[in-house]
């Protein structure tokens, strides 16, 4: 038996573990992913290499996080997320030290390596999986809170070029490794992995009997427990992916460009400097905004438009050197809300139509997939403004693929109907 009233005045511990995510991913984003563009310059001034080469550790990355992604996510639904998150702070900081010894480019790529597999180990697959363990009714605004921490991380970017431009680069590498120990360590013991271990139920409910069976638990509350391999086969999984392929793709490409772009059409670098900042601040709103709405309406719905959003300001985008820069701030609400809002919806969608039971393993596969636009969007986007000495097809052509994203996600099979995996009907 359960009873579903929940402890008065008291906040769900979900929440807290939401708290902690959060916390995690700012560090993790703010020092790796967001703060690598203060360490370039006195990386290549020491060294001389080229921006390229050293700009190549980024693409080292990208690539990284998608081969780990379903191996994380596998070890996940066995390990639990705690322990995952310890190794990846054990790692990263490992990492960080090791680069402040660097003195050679193999040493360098071998030090992004290791901070790359930390990142993965502990942002991402993890805390996306933790949320949508420990919530049901409000997974999506859970998972827009713990992803919003990745964007949040840019506050940390002012204090580590500081530290930088104070104690030298490898002072500060030292620094924040040391600090990845002292900061992800504590809030790593905050993490559950599933709310049935504690006596709770998805979103607080309170249960008397602490049953950890997933079997049991899933079917009791009508969560639908999916294999990875039954995931594969399905077409929503397929709808799911290829949405978010398409995300990744338009917004590396729009990311990684947006200054060459601005720049070869007349904007002040000062101006293509704020439009750049703006963007990873604004898809706060995105994700936020997303998971609030997501829990109230389809979440189809939502997810597609968000790349509706997606659309429409790349089309603007490509207009600015015709209206003039005011049209930045349109692009800017428009491309940060739409970008910011796949992130927590794609968790929440997975979320629905697969269950908890292997929720990590399967959105490890779908993460694992989209990274595929990671490596298609920046190179193709270059490679046109190479050949036709524009953007202008670039950007209609990304513009068309977050067309084809916000298509997949609207015609996925509503959950609210049987969903047929590998020929057998599987009721959520």
């Amino acid at each position: 038996m359960t009873d579903s009233k929940r402890p008065h005045l008291r906040l769900f511990y979900g929440w807290y573990i939401v708290g902690a995510c959060f916390l995690i991913s700012v560090y993790c984003s703010g020092v790796v992913n967001l703060g690598f563009t203060a360490l370039i310059e006195p990386i290549v001034e020491e060294f001389h290499w080229s921006y390229a080469l050293v700009s190549f550790a980024a693409s080292i990355r990208g690539l990284e996080s998608g081969l780990m992604a379903p191996v994380v996510g596998f070890l996940l639904d066995r390990w639990g997320p705690r322990k995952l998150i310890f190794a990846g702070a054990t790692i990263m900081g490992i990492g960080l030290l090791l680069l402040s010894r660097t003195s050679s480019l193999a040493m360098f790529y071998g030090s992004f390596i290791l901070v790359s597999t930390a990142i993965s180990v502990s942002v991402g697959v993890v805390p996306m999986t933790v949320a949508g363990n420990w919530f049901r009714k409000r997974v999506s605004l859970a998972t827009g809170i713990v992803v919003s921490g990745v964007a949040a991380g840019g506050i940390l970017v002012p204090l580590i070029t500081w530290a930088i431009d104070a104690y030298d680069w490898r002072i500060a590498m030292v620094i924040f490794g040391l600090g990845a120990w002292a900061v992800i360590f504590p809030l790593a013991l905050i993490v559950r992995h599933r709310p049935e271990q504690h006596g709770y139920l998805p979103d607080g409910e309170v249960s008397k009997t602490i049953d950890i069976d997933e079997v049991q638990t899933a079917a009791q509350y009508e969560d639908v427990d999916v294999s990875a391999k039954q995931a594969l086969k399905s077409r929503v999984f397929w709808h799911i992916a290829f949405g978010m392929v398409c995300s990744f793709i338009v917004a590396l490409a729009v990311l990684t460009h947006v200054m060459p772009y601005l720049s070869s059409i007349g904007v002040p670098r000062t101006v293509s400097g704020w439009v750049a900042g703006a963007l990873p601040l604004m898809t706060i709103v995105g994700r936020l905004s997303a998971g609030w709405f997501g829990d109230i309406f389809d979440k189809r719905q939502v997810t597609a438009t968000g790349m509706a959003l997606l659309t429409m300001g790349i089309i603007i985008y490509n207009y600015v050197d015709v209206a003039g820069i005011w049209l930045l701030m349109v692009f800017v609400a428009l491309f940060g809300i739409g970008y910011g809002s796949q992130v927590p919806m794609s968790v929440a969608l997975i979320r629905e139509y697969f269950g908890r039971v292997r929720l990590g393993t399967i959105l490890g596969l779908a993460t694992g997939v989209a990274y595929v636009g990671s490596l298609i969007g920046p190179p193709l986007s270059g490679w046109i403004y190479d050949v036709y000495g524009s953007y202008q097809g670039a950007w209609f052509a990304t513009a068309g693929v977050a067309f084809a994203g916000m298509v997949s996600f609207i015609t996925a099979p509503p959950a609210s109907r049987a969903i047929r995996i590998a020929d057998k009907p599987i009721n959520p």
